[in-house]
This record gives structure tokens, sequence and C-alpha cells, in this order.
């Protein structure tokens, strides 16, 4: 029997399309259906790499992993990474397609629908069925017309909606009535059901309102999600670290772990592995008070590394130099490695005007931007200690002085014989390309050998391991609030 295909299309940005669409993921897989996930266009600097070496959208590697298989580029064809005002690089089925402004990118839409299509047509091809995710608010209605995303996508896959909307933000009713108002009536009638999540308190106290929302919309309400904190799901986009950890807020008698919140941060994810270990404060902070009260500083990727690194210079020079000087430790991953070093130089334009910037200085490197894009899965070891993650950078960098910091096995599946990185003579400065570098326990030790934290906590599991152990939570946690079995 054909069953419909399913999209989560939301009343807005970040009211968790992303976290149910991989929530409804494992809980088919578990059901016995072939299910893969798929958005047509991304807009995030949180991406990663599948096993081809091709970049898509972060969300959809976490949709692929709830699925159990394996992430593959047809789940997201397009790409847009912000690097500047109005200005995106576009990733087209996993390689760089070039650099567009928002009003380029509009007049394109029709060309990059029919290749959202093809990309969906294989995928249906190979699975029973597919979870589409939405973009943003599924009712722009100066955006509709052009819309390849939402509606007009789960229209071409003829796809049950499912409209999720976020109470926690307030005004739950406004946004469902409002959303389903905005609609013409051919997309209104798409939709099958709504999922109100992020709820605080008692559930039995809002019965009333999924009553209301059922009698006013004629929709049913498959259920109302609480809040979670008993596991973690990784986030598409950087709004979960917007505010930063205020400094008088740390706990005195545990260590921490600082994080740069860069303007144009990527792939902050590479943090969660660091979050999960108890006893270990890690935040992230956007000024160089205090710096001596952490163990280390980490200056994370960015998708505009040059403009990134004159706001690094303006804001933390003089305080990272003394920080250092005075026995601090700083890692660097990917532009923040770059950034490191003596100089970063795009001759090309690649992330905005060509030109050169001065580095902080504190590795022996020079960086050179330059195309192709380098998108892989790499295996790496650090001393004895195992790792897995992958790179995503523009150009080379050139090392100096220092040492190597870590030895690559292989790229893509691919065995190799190569160094990454940079550690200085001091041993208190070190910088890798190498994304997820923490997502294994060993080398989380290592690092904290390194940087002389001894931290007493709990090493058995690793993050990779974890996360999918979450993947059952959060599925468990959907199947208790919410009627899945509509789905199936």
């Amino acid at each position: 029997m054909n069953r419909p295909h399913i999209a989560v299309l939301g009343t807005g940005s970040d009211v968790g399309k992303s976290i149910i669409a991989a929530g409804i993921c494992r809980y088919l897989k578990d059901n016995g259906q072939r299910v893969a996930p798929f958005k047509a266009q991304n807009m995030s600097n949180n991406s990663g790499i599948t096993p081809e070496g091709l970049e898509i959208g972060r969300a959809q590697i976490v949709q692929a992993e709830a699925a159990r298989i394996a992430p593959h580029v047809h789940m997201n064809p397009i790409l847009l990474k912000p690097f500047g005002d109005k200005q995106s690089q576009v990733v087209l089925n996993g390689r760089v397609h070039g650099n567009h402004t928002a009003m380029d990118y509009h007049t394109c839409k029709t060309f990059y629908f029919e290749k959202a299509c093809q990309a969906f047509d294989a995928l249906a091809a190979e699975y029973d069925r597919i979870v589409l995710e939405g973009a943003g608010s599924c009712a722009e209605v100066n955006l509709m017309d052009t819309d390849i995303v939402n509606f007009p996508m789960a229209e071409y896959a003829n796809a049950d909606v499912f409209l999720t909307a976020d109470i926690h933000r307030g005004g739950v009713f406004a946004q469902v009535v409002g959303t389903l108002a905005c609609l013409p009536p051919r997309f209104r009638d798409r939709v099958k059901g709504i999922i109100i999540n992020r709820f605080r308190g008692d559930i039995d106290l809002f019965k009333q309102g999924v009553a209301w929302i059922e009698q006013n919309t004629g929709k049913p309400v498959l259920g109302v999600l609480p809040w979670y904190s008993h596991f973690k799901i990784d986030a598409e986009d950087s709004v979960e670290i917007e505010k930063t950890h205020p400094f008088n807020a740390l706990k005195k008698d545990l260590p921490a772990i600082a994080i740069l919140r860069l303007p144009h941060i990527a792939n902050f994810t590479d943090f969660h592995a660091l979050t999960r270990l108890k006893g270990l404060q890690t935040v992230f902070i956007d000024s160089p008070e205090h710096l001596r009260r952490f163990a280390a500083i980490i200056i994370p990727g960015s998708k505009n590394t040059r403009k990134d690194l004159a706001w690094v210079m303006e804001r933390f020079e003089n305080a990272l130099t003394a920080y250092v000087q005075t026995g601090g430790h700083i890692l660097g991953i990917c532009g923040g490695y770059q950034m490191l070093g003596q100089w970063v130089e795009d001759p090309e334009g690649l992330e905005g005007d060509p030109g050169q910037t001065r580095g902080l200085g504190l590795l022996p490197v020079q960086t050179v931007l330059q195309s192709p894009k380098t998108t892989t899965l790499s295996e790496f070891t650090w001393e004895q200690a195992y790792g897995r993650g992958y790179e995503i950078h523009m150009g080379t960098t050139r090392l100096s002085g220092g040492t190597p910091f870590v030895r690559i096995i292989s790229r893509n599946g691919i065995a190799v014989q190569e160094t990454d990185g940079c550690v200085a003579k001091n041993g208190h400065v070190a910088g890798t390309y190498v994304h997820g570098f923490f997502d294994f326990n060993a080398i989380i030790k290592n690092w904290f050998s390194l940087i002389g934290l001894d931290l007493q906590t709990d090493f058995s599991v690793d993050a990779a391991i974890e996360k999918d152990r979450d993947y059952d939570r959060l599925k468990n946690h959907m199947e208790t609030y919410l009627n899945l079995e509509t789905l199936i």
C-alpha cells in the first residue's frame, strides 16, 4: 500500500521543524518503513559532508542519522550559506555553484525548483516515504509565488502536511489560525494535523486550548510536545547561541571553556560533545573580559573568515595574546585555525573583496583562500587516539614553523598518510581543519591533557554513540505525547 509522504512545515522559523522531522524519521524507520529526509533548500552555515564528499545542510544529516541511513546530496539539493549582507554562497547538489545576492537567487527560482524536484524524484525512487522539512513560515504571502521549499514542494510530492507551532514564544493560537488564514484553499486542505511544540507546565491545563484550535481550524491537533532537557539533538541554525553566557552565571567550582561567538559562526555543533560532559561548563562569549577564568578558548569555524578575523582582531587581539603569554590555551577549528595564523589572503574575492587580512600571529601558518572547496569525511589520529570528522574549507594553509597537529588516515574512504593543523612550539596554541574533532572521548582526553584540565567525568560513551541514543529518546518523547499512529 502506497502511503503519502510527510511534510513538516512551520508557522515560523525555529519552531522545531528539523527536530520533529528527525523524530518522525526514527519512528517510521523503527516501524519497518524505508524512510529518508528531504529539504529542497536550506539556508544555514551549519553544514556537513556526505560519504561521497558532497556538502549538505546539517539538519538533513541529523535526519538521515535518525533514519539509520547514510546522508545523500539528494536530501538537500540546494544549500545557501550566507556570508555577507544579502549575499550567499549557493551549494547545488553538494558543490559550490557560485555566489548570489538575494535578488539574483530570486530570479533563478524556476531553475532551482527544477533541480529540487529532480533530487526529490531520485530519492522517492529509493525509499517508501520521504519526510520533507519546510523553511521559515509556510505562509509568507509575498514570497509564496516563488517558494520552492514549503507548500509548492509538498504539493509536488503529494505530501500530507503537519503544521508545527511553538507555544514557548507565545501567541500559539494566532500562529496557527493566522497561518491557515493566509493560505489558499488548496494548500490549507493539504494540512492534515497540527503539532504544538515546546510546552512548559501542566499539559492538562492546555486541553481547552487544543479543543479551541480544533474547533476553529477544523484540523486535528496530533499532540502537545513538552520542552525536553534529557537529550540533545543537533540544531540546524545558530539560534541556540544568539545569547552569550553571562560571566557571573558561571559556577565557580567547575572548570569552563569559552568559544568565541563569531558574527558568521559556522558548524557550532562541533562543541555539543563538550556540552554533554558533566562537570564542564562550555559557553559562548563575545567580549574579552575574564579570559583567565577559562581553561581554554576555542575559535570556531566561520563562513566569512576575513570579516570575522577583523572582528576578533578588534575585540580580542591583545586579550588573547596576553592570555597565551600567561599560560592560557587556544584551539582554532577551520576558520578559527586560519585566524590564528599570520595572515589570511583572499586573492579571488571568494568571501568578499579581494585582499589580505593580518591574523593573530599565534601560529606560524599562512592561509590563501582558493577554489575548489575541500569537502571530505576524514579519519584521523592524534598520538594513539582515533577520531572521525569532516573538513569543509576554501583554500590551503602553509606551515612555516611549529609541528603538525593530527595525522589524517583517510578522506572519503580512501586511505591517506597526511597531516593537518599546527601546534605552536609552546604547546599552548593549536589549530585543525577537522570539524567533529571532539566526537570521540579519546581525543577529548588528549586535549584535556594538553590544556592541563583534569576533569573527573564519565568518558564511557563517545558522543557519536550517545547521539544515536538521543534519537531514540526523541522518538520515545514524541510517541508519548503525539498521536504518531496517524502517520502510519
